[in-house]
């Protein structure tokens, strides 16, 4: 097995699509994706796992129930499984996530943002 560093700034240079994440790496049965996001997502869930948004570039906002969070650059949140949420920003946001293998990205959301099959790049 060989082991090479990624370099974020190239990675998401190869995509342009938001809300289709990509596969960077993988760690412990967890994938580390990026992904960029621009406009409204899905209010879902995932019930069995937690999830990490942590932003690269740009500004995301994630809806609650109960609040909204804004996220900026250098900075990161974990939303517990369970927890119902809509990731949305008004300008591209770039984003690195941390989940198990097992998240899909709609959580107990099926429908036209669904992504099933990740690339892995």
């Amino acid at each position: 097995m060989e082991i090479e560093k990624v370099n974020l700034e190239d990675k998401f240079k190869t995509f342009s699509k938001y809300w289709t994440p990509k596969i960077v790496g993988e760690l412990n049965e967890q994938y580390v994706k990026i992904a960029k996001f621009k406009g409204e997502f899905v209010m879902h869930k995932h019930d069995n796992e937690d999830e990490l948004f942590f932003v690269i570039k740009g500004v995301l906002s994630i809806e609650l129930l109960e609040k909204t969070i804004e996220i900026k650059e250098g900075e990161f949140v974990i939303i517990p499984k369970g927890v119902k949420h809509k990731p949305y920003s008004k300008e591209e946001v770039e984003v690195l996530l941390f989940e198990p293998t097992s998240t899909l990205n709609t959580g107990n959301k099926n429908n036209k943002m669904t992504v099933s099959h990740l690339e892995k790049i």
